[in-house]
């Protein structure tokens, strides 16, 4: 005679998420399930699944916002260790990764909107400025992409001559300037405005052209093109 399988009203707590999983899918779990199967156990006074209710509560029910916590920000809740923390921003960072990936190998990027939809979710959630050029060839398709310049909240140092060098290594045609403001100005500074004058004029001995400089936000962008200002 086989085991009599429990209806799921009748699980405890802590199955739940994993045996709906198997039993339903993995489309018919709550943010909070699936997170609770991530960390595997709740604390003695809650499940995993009802603390995780809580974190996403806490977080105004966005995942978006859970994924800009910190491990000690998440072991900020009872019941969260580091192991648990880094768990969840592991995860996280693996769906922000997979939203990031690029199916065609060298994407058409000739207007601002093809660079921000491209290049979004690498700069989403970033607490500090990054400063990127994408490397294109004549038919304004991707041949590379570099980290140029890492700073603090409002300035990244960008040294002009990697920015050329990788140009050439690239034969580069055209290249596209890409940075963020965490503070989410959508405006750009003078000191922005100065240094595409410079890298401007700079590629322009090499005979390569500045196509565009975009500014990116969690939630927008701003295009030197689009405004203007190239």
């Amino acid at each position: 005679m086989g085991v009599h399988r429990l209806v799921i009203r009748e699980w405890s707590e802590a199955d739940r998420p994993r045996e709906k999983l198997m039993d339903q899918g993995r489309r018919s779990l709550t943010n909070a399930e699936l997170m609770a199967i991530l960390i595997g156990s709740g604390s003695p006074d809650e499940s995993a699944v009802e603390l995780c209710r809580r974190i996403l509560s806490g977080a105004n029910n966005s995942l978006d916002n859970v994924s800009k916590l910190e491990v000690k920000e998440l072991c900020g809740y009872k019941g969260i260790g580091e192991a648990k923390a880094i768990s969840i921003i592991a995860a996280l960072e693996l769906g922000r990764r997979r939203r990031e990936s690029e199916p065609e190998s060298k994407p058409l990027l000739n207007s601002s909107r093809r660079v921000y939809d491209y290049f979004r979710f690498t700069m989403q959630d970033l607490e500090h400025e990054e400063f990127w050029v994408l490397y294109l060839d004549t038919a304004c398709k991707l041949k590379d992409k570099q980290l140029i310049g890492r700073g603090g909240n409002d300035f990244t140092p960008v040294d002009i001559r990697f920015i050329l060098k990788f140009a050439v290594q690239n034969t580069a045609s055209s290249i596209i300037l890409m940075h963020n403001h965490p503070s989410g100005s959508l405006k750009a500074s003078p000191e922005d405005k100065q240094l595409t004058k410079q890298i401007v004029g700079a590629t322009a001995l090499l005979d390569i052209s500045v196509s565009d400089h975009v500014i990116f936000t969690n939630s927008s962008y701003y295009s030197f093109r689009d405004e203007g200002l190239l």
